[in-house]
């Protein structure tokens, strides 16, 4: 006979400000991440310093003509790579990013501005609240600040190995972030975000003429927007792999607990 199925129990996971932040900042980013291209498709370069050396970006999206045909160049210090309908040429388009990569779709930096602009204060706010609620509410110390122990490199090396071969925590274990998952979130939430934050003010020109120790802070404003730029890229990143290791620890899961705040364990592990 087969063994009966293991019964499981629903516990409470996450707080209903820590959903609501998280669902608003899903939203707020991908309208800013898209948004953000297409303002940064006005000029597709990034340079370092105060001004922009044209003759020497430091990254460049352009198009060219080879064999009678246009393609795209992406330029990355001293290399260059063909990145023909993708970046530097699409859609018979001389283009940094693609149409479907930006918002609008069509050419127009005023309206990504607007789209940018709107959901980057909705961003903060929300910033704000998330920050508010995790400091009075204990998130920050209880679930996000790593302990002494689980700083040692015998402990993370441990937990690198058990994520290199997918062992995911189960029952109780589950309900806890572990110590690369703190560090992650912390490196987001505490620098990478403030860090979009100050770097995209370094580009106001309003915020210059009131502060302008801001873009000096990170170097000048091409500085800040390459920097800028850098951040929004590590985000991607962090995202891309954020969904891949929900997907392989069991999505549905944590989905619900996303959106309920209730998380499955089996009845034996429950506290």
């Amino acid at each position: 006979m087969s063994p009966a199925p293991t019964a499981s129990v629903l516990v409470r996971r996450h707080s209903l400000v820590v959903r609501l932040t998280h669902w608003i900042n899903v939203a707020a980013l991908l309208v800013l991440l898209l948004s953000g291209l297409q303002i940064f498709n006005a000029h597709p370069a990034l340079y370092w310093g105060d001004v922009s050396t044209f003759a020497r970006p430091w990254v460049s999206m352009v198009a060219a003509e080879r064999s009678g045909e246009a393609v795209g160049l992406t330029k990355i210090g001293p290399m260059i790579f063909e990145t023909t309908g993708v970046l530097g040429f699409s859609d018979n388009q001389v283009r940094g990013f693609p149409a479907w990569a930006t918002l609008p779709s069509y050419r127009s930096l005023a309206d990504g501005r607007r789209w940018h602009f709107f959901f980057a204060w909705l961003f903060v706010l929300n910033g704000l609240v998330y920050w508010s609620a995790a400091l009075v509410g204990g998130h920050l110390r209880r679930d996000l600040l790593p302990r002494r122990d689980e700083l040692s490199p015998r402990h993370l090396a441990a937990e690198v190995a058990d994520h290199a071969r997918l062992r995911f925590p189960k029952g109780e274990a589950a309900l806890r972030y572990n110590t690369l998952q703190k560090l992650a979130y912390l490196a987001v939430i505490a620098v990478l975000l403030p860090l979009m934050v100050l770097t995209g003010l370094s580009m106001s020109p309003g915020m210059n003429a009131g502060f302008t120790w801001l873009p000096e802070l990170f170097g000048g404003r091409q500085s800040a927007r390459t920097i800028h730029f850098l951040s929004a890229s590590l985000i991607v990143l962090f995202v891309i792999v954020h969904l891949a290791m929900v997907a392989v620890s069991g999505p549905m899961n944590s989905l619900r607990s996303m959106i309920t705040g209730k998380f499955a364990i089996r009845a034996g592990d429950a506290a």
